[in-house]
């Protein structure tokens, strides 16, 4: 009788007033973010309807005299970003926080990198695009263009891919390399076979959240993309030569409607559309090749 009691004593749950108060404010919280986030979608959603048509999607750039406005080369020149961006910081970052974790001697060095990495990525990114402007202009002498752009860009989403990447790899069990390594394979094929698929899901984390900087990025861009819309692509060549050509983003061009305001606002909560459903896109995709590595790994 006497363990019964004790045993329904320990297993019931004792609930304090602050533990309730808590859960409480933890609920409010998260419903508030919840619901400025659905918020703020509905509303671009049914302001960005108001100038929304098969015309400014297909439109590559806006005419004051005849006043057709659009995003298309804007979309187009957002994708040229992101695909330069990416080709060049992912295998650079992921590199680097390999090697930081797996090969680097854990000291005072490594926790120098890592401190100045994360310092690196609190920068604010007008700095980084007033630093682009100079470093490629004088040393690569490249004028304003989209690859200029996409190397700025690249500084600036590296330390989000390092250290992003580096608590991913940390959170495999070092049974696993272990037992890798036990079984007679070299580091490196350890790491491309054990490691690597085992922390894919955060490496992706890192991809998904530098493309969602990359196309938010504005102020950067100014300094060293350029604010044209135009395509100017009518062969296979062009689509090579058009990175050294100027080429403003999708939130380039949002910021330009809304600076003029007036009847062109509706055109700015438009392009805001746009640029949500672009994200949604290519976090889909995103999603879509890791489900699809993990499937062909298990």
């Amino acid at each position: 009788m006497a363990a019964n009691v004790k045993e329904n004593s320990l297993c019931k749950k004792h609930r304090r007033p602050s533990d309730i108060i808590l859960q409480i404010v933890i609920y409010i919280c998260s419903a508030l973010v919840v619901a400025l986030t659905l918020g703020m979608i509905i509303f671009i959603v049914i302001r960005g309807c108001e100038g929304m048509s098969w015309n400014f999607l297909s439109t590559p750039a806006f005419s004051y005299p005849y006043e057709n406005y659009g995003v298309l080369g804007n979309i187009i020149n957002t994708l040229y970003l992101v695909v330069i961006t990416m080709l060049v910081a992912t295998p650079i970052g992921v590199g680097a926080a390999i090697y930081l974790t797996e090969y680097a001697k854990q000291g005072r060095l490594t926790q120098i990198i890592e401190f100045t990495t994360e310092t690196l990525s609190g920068i604010p990114s007008i700095i980084y695009g007033l630093f682009g402007s100079v470093f490629f202009y004088n040393i690569f002498k490249v004028n304003y263009s989209i690859l200029t752009g996409a190397l700025t860009l690249s500084i600036m989403v590296l330390p989000t891919i390092v250290r992003t990447t580096q608590e991913a790899i940390k959170t495999v069990p070092a049974g696993y390399r272990e037992g890798s390594i036990g079984l007679g394979a070299p580091k490196w094929h350890m790491i491309r076979t054990v490691v690597l698929p085992s922390c894919i899901d955060g490496i992706l984390t890192s991809v998904i959240l530098s493309i969602g900087r990359i196309v938010g990025e504005s102020a950067a861009l100014i300094f060293t993309a350029g604010i044209a819309s135009e395509i100017n692509i009518s062969s296979i060549g062009d689509i090579f030569s058009k990175v050294m050509t100027q080429g403003g983003s999708l939130t380039v061009q949002l910021y330009q409607y809304a600076q003029r305001g007036g009847a062109e606002l509706k055109y700015a909560f438009s392009t805001a559309l746009v640029l949500l459903i672009t994200v949604l896109i290519i976090n889909i995709a995103a999603k879509l090749v890791a489900h699809s590595v993990r499937k062909k790994r298990g």
